[in-house]
Protein backbone atom coordinates (compact mmCIF):
# COMPACT_ATOMS: atom_id res chain seq x y z
CA UNK A 1 0.00 0.00 0.00
CA UNK A 2 1.35 3.62 -0.87
CA UNK A 3 0.34 5.80 2.23
CA UNK A 4 0.48 8.85 -0.52
CA UNK A 5 -2.25 7.32 -2.87
CA UNK A 6 -4.31 4.43 -1.52
CA UNK A 7 -6.69 5.43 0.84
CA UNK A 8 -7.04 3.34 4.35
CA UNK A 9 -10.13 2.35 6.64
CA UNK A 10 -9.45 3.91 9.70
CA UNK A 11 -12.10 2.60 12.39
CA UNK A 12 -13.17 4.51 15.90
CA UNK A 13 -16.09 3.66 18.07
CA UNK A 14 -17.98 6.80 16.96
CA UNK A 15 -17.13 6.89 12.88
CA UNK A 16 -15.17 4.39 10.61
CA UNK A 17 -13.67 6.16 7.28
CA UNK A 18 -13.10 4.40 4.52
CA UNK A 19 -12.37 5.12 0.56
CA UNK A 20 -15.04 7.24 -1.02
CA UNK A 21 -16.27 5.56 -4.31
CA UNK A 22 -19.23 5.78 -7.06
CA UNK A 23 -21.51 3.74 -5.21
CA UNK A 24 -22.00 6.14 -2.47
CA UNK A 25 -23.05 9.02 -4.75
CA UNK A 26 -26.68 8.60 -3.31
CA UNK A 27 -25.86 8.08 0.25
CA UNK A 28 -23.58 10.81 0.10
CA UNK A 29 -26.80 13.20 -1.13
CA UNK A 30 -28.79 11.66 1.33
CA UNK A 31 -26.59 12.48 4.02
CA UNK A 32 -25.81 16.22 2.24
CA UNK A 33 -29.74 16.94 2.61
CA UNK A 34 -30.16 16.44 6.27
CA UNK A 35 -29.75 19.53 7.32
CA UNK A 36 -30.16 21.47 4.27
CA UNK A 37 -26.23 21.60 3.41
CA UNK A 38 -26.42 22.78 0.13
CA UNK A 39 -27.93 26.13 1.62
CA UNK A 40 -25.17 26.85 3.16
CA UNK A 41 -23.52 30.56 1.58
CA UNK A 42 -20.06 29.77 2.60
CA UNK A 43 -19.09 26.66 1.15
CA UNK A 44 -19.47 23.71 -1.37
CA UNK A 45 -21.84 20.95 -1.15
CA UNK A 46 -22.85 18.54 -3.81
CA UNK A 47 -26.61 19.02 -4.82
CA UNK A 48 -28.47 16.07 -7.19
CA UNK A 49 -27.35 18.69 -10.08
CA UNK A 50 -23.77 19.31 -9.42
CA UNK A 51 -22.79 15.72 -7.46
CA UNK A 52 -21.80 13.51 -10.66
CA UNK A 53 -19.35 16.51 -11.62
CA UNK A 54 -17.97 16.59 -8.07
CA UNK A 55 -17.09 13.41 -8.09
CA UNK A 56 -15.57 13.59 -11.69
CA UNK A 57 -13.76 16.23 -10.20
CA UNK A 58 -12.44 14.62 -6.95
CA UNK A 59 -11.42 11.11 -8.17
CA UNK A 60 -9.26 13.51 -11.42
CA UNK A 61 -7.71 14.76 -8.13
CA UNK A 62 -7.36 11.29 -6.48
CA UNK A 63 -5.89 9.53 -9.50
CA UNK A 64 -3.10 12.48 -9.53
CA UNK A 65 -1.77 12.02 -5.85
CA UNK A 66 -3.26 15.10 -5.04
CA UNK A 67 -6.10 13.57 -2.92
CA UNK A 68 -7.21 10.61 -0.68
CA UNK A 69 -11.00 10.43 -0.75
CA UNK A 70 -12.75 9.35 2.34
CA UNK A 71 -16.17 8.09 2.98
CA UNK A 72 -17.33 8.96 7.23
CA UNK A 73 -19.93 6.39 8.16
CA UNK A 74 -21.17 6.51 11.48
CA UNK A 75 -21.23 4.16 14.31
CA UNK A 76 -24.82 3.08 13.59
CA UNK A 77 -23.63 2.04 9.90
CA UNK A 78 -25.21 5.41 7.25
CA UNK A 79 -22.89 6.84 5.24
CA UNK A 80 -23.05 10.51 6.98
CA UNK A 81 -20.46 12.54 5.11
CA UNK A 82 -16.86 12.74 3.43
CA UNK A 83 -13.45 14.05 4.05
CA UNK A 84 -10.26 13.82 2.56
CA UNK A 85 -6.80 14.93 2.56
CA UNK A 86 -5.87 17.36 -0.05
CA UNK A 87 -3.23 19.21 -1.32
CA UNK A 88 -0.76 17.05 -0.96
CA UNK A 89 2.89 17.23 -1.09
CA UNK A 90 4.78 14.24 -0.42
CA UNK A 91 8.32 16.06 -1.36
CA UNK A 92 7.21 18.91 1.20
CA UNK A 93 5.69 16.29 3.75
CA UNK A 94 2.42 18.29 4.06
CA UNK A 95 -0.85 17.70 3.53
CA UNK A 96 -4.33 19.76 4.26
CA UNK A 97 -7.38 17.80 5.99
CA UNK A 98 -10.21 19.22 4.02
CA UNK A 99 -13.28 18.83 2.01
CA UNK A 100 -15.38 17.92 5.22
CA UNK A 101 -19.27 17.49 5.32
CA UNK A 102 -21.15 16.13 7.62
CA UNK A 103 -25.32 15.76 8.11
CA UNK A 104 -26.60 17.66 10.63
CA UNK A 105 -27.63 15.01 12.78
CA UNK A 106 -24.11 13.73 13.54
CA UNK A 107 -22.65 17.80 14.06
CA UNK A 108 -21.63 17.62 17.45
CA UNK A 109 -21.67 14.26 18.75
CA UNK A 110 -18.01 13.20 18.75
CA UNK A 111 -17.91 12.15 15.11
CA UNK A 112 -15.80 14.82 13.99
CA UNK A 113 -13.55 14.96 17.09
CA UNK A 114 -12.90 11.33 16.33
CA UNK A 115 -12.27 11.58 12.94
CA UNK A 116 -9.91 14.37 12.93
CA UNK A 117 -7.84 12.27 15.55
CA UNK A 118 -7.51 9.20 13.45
CA UNK A 119 -6.46 11.62 10.46
CA UNK A 120 -3.96 13.35 12.33
CA UNK A 121 -2.44 10.45 13.54
CA UNK A 122 -2.05 8.06 9.97
CA UNK A 123 -0.74 11.82 8.72
CA UNK A 124 1.88 12.57 11.23
CA UNK A 125 2.83 8.41 12.43
CA UNK A 126 1.92 6.67 9.11
CA UNK A 127 2.31 8.92 6.24
CA UNK A 128 5.47 11.20 8.35
CA UNK A 129 4.30 14.70 7.24
CA UNK A 130 5.51 17.66 8.79
CA UNK A 131 2.39 19.67 8.86
CA UNK A 132 -0.90 19.42 8.33
CA UNK A 133 -3.42 22.45 7.24
CA UNK A 134 -6.81 22.89 7.74
CA UNK A 135 -8.89 25.27 6.24
CA UNK A 136 -12.33 27.15 6.27
CA UNK A 137 -14.15 30.03 5.24
CA UNK A 138 -14.07 33.49 7.67
CA UNK A 139 -18.29 33.29 8.16
CA UNK A 140 -18.09 29.30 8.86
CA UNK A 141 -18.12 30.36 12.34
CA UNK A 142 -19.17 26.66 13.47
CA UNK A 143 -16.19 25.49 11.50
CA UNK A 144 -13.28 27.61 12.74
CA UNK A 145 -14.30 26.79 17.02
CA UNK A 146 -13.81 23.26 16.03
CA UNK A 147 -10.66 23.59 13.89
CA UNK A 148 -9.47 26.03 17.39
CA UNK A 149 -10.83 23.00 19.69
CA UNK A 150 -8.67 20.83 18.11
CA UNK A 151 -5.17 22.62 18.61
CA UNK A 152 -4.48 24.28 15.27
CA UNK A 153 -3.29 27.43 15.20
CA UNK A 154 -4.08 30.39 12.66
CA UNK A 155 -1.55 30.88 10.29
CA UNK A 156 -3.30 33.40 8.33
CA UNK A 157 -6.42 34.90 6.27
CA UNK A 158 -6.50 34.65 2.24
CA UNK A 159 -8.33 37.67 1.78
CA UNK A 160 -10.53 37.69 -1.66
CA UNK A 161 -9.27 33.61 -2.10
CA UNK A 162 -12.19 32.14 -3.94
CA UNK A 163 -15.20 32.59 -5.48
CA UNK A 164 -17.74 30.64 -4.26
CA UNK A 165 -21.23 29.09 -6.82
CA UNK A 166 -23.12 32.09 -5.26
CA UNK A 167 -20.52 34.54 -6.47
CA UNK A 168 -19.54 36.08 -2.90
CA UNK A 169 -16.12 36.09 -2.60
CA UNK A 170 -14.78 33.81 0.44
CA UNK A 171 -11.50 35.46 2.74
CA UNK A 172 -10.16 31.79 4.09
CA UNK A 173 -8.94 30.77 7.22
CA UNK A 174 -5.60 28.73 7.08
CA UNK A 175 -4.96 27.01 10.14
CA UNK A 176 -2.15 24.36 10.78
CA UNK A 177 -0.56 21.79 13.05
CA UNK A 178 3.12 21.02 12.85
CA UNK A 179 4.73 17.51 13.49
CA UNK A 180 6.26 19.26 17.20
CA UNK A 181 2.65 20.16 18.60
CA UNK A 182 1.00 16.96 17.72
CA UNK A 183 1.63 14.82 21.00
CA UNK A 184 0.00 17.71 22.85
CA UNK A 185 -2.54 17.70 20.49
CA UNK A 186 -3.19 14.16 20.81
CA UNK A 187 -3.30 14.61 24.13
CA UNK A 188 -6.11 17.72 24.01
CA UNK A 189 -8.01 15.04 21.51
CA UNK A 190 -7.64 12.09 23.73
CA UNK A 191 -9.30 14.46 26.37
CA UNK A 192 -12.03 15.64 24.32
CA UNK A 193 -13.02 12.18 23.23
CA UNK A 194 -12.72 11.35 27.13
CA UNK A 195 -15.02 14.00 27.99
CA UNK A 196 -17.64 13.36 25.21
CA UNK A 197 -17.61 9.88 26.44
CA UNK A 198 -17.75 10.45 30.53
CA UNK A 199 -21.13 12.71 29.46
CA UNK A 200 -22.62 10.31 27.24
CA UNK A 201 -22.62 7.47 30.46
Amino acid sequence: MNVWRDAPTLIGKHVTLRPLTLDDRDALLEAMADGDLASLFYTFVPTPETVDTWFAKLFAERDAARVIPFAVIAADGRLSGTTRFMRMSESDKRVEIGGTLYAKSVQRTGLNTEAKRMLLAYAFETMGVQCVQIRTGWHNHASRRAIERLGAKLDGVLRGHKIMPDGHVRDTMVYSIIAGEWPGVRSNLDYLMARHEERQR
